[in-house]
């Protein structure tokens, strides 16, 4: 026995253009929910990022 085998494989993840035609209605909205929480993450860290950089321009700058 591979031990490679015995670890649980991943779900698979939604991703943007995957066929939509085969999912139900609540498949759907669970991949509009992961989309929305993922939009939110991403945001979130770009905020993040957006005050480093104006923290270091602010620094250079002077």
């Amino acid at each position: 026995m591979d031990w490679d085998d015995a670890l649980p494989k991943p779900k698979p993840q939604a991703a943007i253009g995957d066929n939509l035609a085969t999912l139900s209605v609540s498949e759907l909205e669970a991949r509009i929910a992961a989309f929305a929480s993922e939009i939110e993450r991403v945001k979130a860290e770009l905020e993040k990022k957006r005050a480093h950089e104006a923290a270091a321009a602010a620094l250079f700058k002077r």
